[in-house]
């Protein structure tokens, strides 16, 4: 895949935006993806008030799914060793931030991945986040084209990646985790009835 050229117009945009756009982008490529955490938390706080399992597991599996979407990323990232392109594209303007060092290769996007995946998981576990998720891993994916430090390639099947992994894991291991859930509410352990909520299983 080539999309020097994309990224060469990507970057010249960056450096002809203003300075607060600029800084704006810096700051959401470093620290964005922290959003995705605080709506872990914010699924999982209301599927413990939740009848049935399911809504549990789901958001339980939402940062599972995700991290097992970032390790699926970095294993392919290790066997396609792409240089970055703030390195490796001639007459491209310079990062906004600093280019990553040899060996921390560019294909696929970490951050595209694990947004991606992020995406998808809490989508799957309150559907109508996915207004919210969606656009937000969007605009994950582009900063990293924007401030310099992938291709849109890299981001791209980053997030198909990142999106796929975790919905095939959520398919995959909603049961399990439901009845695994199921079991803890009705527990005689304070700490799993904590974690879990009061559910369907404590109000009867």
């Amino acid at each position: 895949m080539d999309s020097s050229g994309l990224y060469r117009d990507i970057t010249d945009s960056a450096h002809e935006a203003p300075g607060w756009v600029q800084s704006a982008f810096e700051s959401w490529t470093e620290y964005g993806l922290l959003l995705f955490g605080l709506l872990f938390v914010a699924v999982w706080w209301r599927a413990r008030g939740r009848r049935g399992p399911r809504p549990l597991a789901l958001a339980v599996l939402a940062p599972l799914a995700t991290a097992l979407g970032y390790v699926v990323s970095e294993v392919v990232k290790s066997f396609v060793e792409e240089e970055r392109p703030c390195r490796a594209v001639a007459r491209a303007a310079a990062s906004l931030v600093p280019c990553p060092p040899p060996g921390d290769w560019s294909f696929p996007s970490n951050h595209s991945a694990i947004a991606g995946a992020a995406a998808v998981a809490l989508a799957l576990a309150v559907r109508r986040l996915a207004l919210l998720t969606v656009p937000v891993a969007l605009l994950m994916a582009y900063s990293r084209v924007f401030v310099g430090v992938h291709y849109p390639h890299d981001v791209g099947i980053g997030l198909l990646t990142g999106g796929l992994t975790a919905a095939l894991a959520v398919l995959a291991l909603a049961g399990p985790i439901s009845t695994i859930t199921g079991a803890m509410r009705a527990s005689d352990n304070r700490a799993a009835r904590w974690f879990t909520g009061a559910g369907s299983a404590r109000r009867a």
